[in-house]
């Protein structure tokens, strides 16, 4: 990616499940963050239903905000589909929506009738159909939800570089080690803000704990060094604390300042409620984040 884009990105972005379908609300809330210096809004693609209404809304809240999608299946998401409604975007709003791509797995795959024999093929195959569209989406404005090392290394041949979820600074120093210097790496970084160990870890088990029973995740957890021992449902408590920061600000930003230690260009930060609310927006902690982010730029 570069240099005006990962600038327009930042060094820290929100990732939110929650700016989701939020309406005026999540509006209000991204032209907030924009005021408090985090102009990158990272939102779920999931299955893709509505996911592009969702970006033109949060690109109203400011003019420095960029929405990028982390990440987008390819499964439900046609090319010539994908293509168009970023080109619509970009005609209403500029060219600040940046596409993370995942391939997910097999099922669901199968879920639309479609195969693949491998994953890295899988994505090849869909940027080439990317490229050949009239309105082709630019090169350092596409990502790829990578874990694996050939994921990886075909982000950093086709694309801006990698977005990966479920990751620890070691991860992100390995990944530096084999893409080089010109890769994007944006990790996404779950944080709560409790310096309670046991409700913080009791938050993420119950919000990101399941991942960690999908195969991509347990493989690429076993690559870093984790074992059977902390695979278990939910995560042992040393892979929660691994994968998910909690604490004070001086604790989190600690660990954000990790990832970007270890070669981050930027971290995509979820913050997970140590009080859930519904689908509330954790404005709360979207600011305390703010306020940490602007001692790490």
């Amino acid at each position: 990616m570069d240099g005006s884009a990962e600038q327009a990105l930042g060094r820290v972005g929100v990732w939110s499940m929650e700016l989701r379908n939020a309406g005026q609300p999540g509006v209000d809330a991204a032209a907030e963050l924009a005021d408090r210096g985090l102009t990158a809004l990272w939102i779920p693609g999931l299955d893709g239903r509505g996911v592009f209404a969702d970006t033109d809304e949060l690109l109203l809240a400011s003019p420095e905000t960029y929405v990028v999608l982390g990440v987008l299946g390819i499964w439900r998401q046609e090319a010539s589909v994908l293509s168009a409604r970023v080109r619509e975007l970009d005609l209403r709003h500029g060219p600040r929506t940046i596409v993370g791509l995942g391939v997910s797995d097999r099922n669901a795959a199968a879920a639309v009738g479609r195969t693949y024999t491998s994953p890295v093929g899988a994505v090849s195959e869909y940027l080439d159909e990317l490229a050949q569209e009239p309105s082709p989406i630019a090169r350092e404005r596409l990502l790829l939800g990578a874990l694996g090392p050939r994921m990886a290394q075909l982000a950093a041949e086709r694309t801006a570089g990698i977005h990966p979820f479920l990751v620890n600074p070691d991860y992100t120093a390995r990944m530096r080690d084999q893409l080089g210097s010109n890769a994007l790496i944006a990790p996404h970084q779950a944080v709560v803000f409790s310096t309670d160990a046991e409700q913080a870890r009791a938050v993420a088990r119950d919000q990101l704990g399941m991942f960690i029973g999908f195969d991509a995740y347990r493989n690429n957890l076993r690559r870093i060094g984790f074992t059977d021992s902390d695979l278990v449902p939910g995560g042992s408590d040393r892979v929660i604390d691994a994968l998910v920061a909690w604490g004070d600000e001086e604790a989190i930003g600690r660990r954000l300042r990790e990832h970007l230690d270890a070669g981050a260009d930027h971290v995509a930060v979820q913050v997970l409620p140590a009080a859930p609310a519904g689908n509330s927006l954790p404005l709360a902690d979207w600011r305390r984040l703010a306020d940490l982010a602007a001692d790490l730029t």
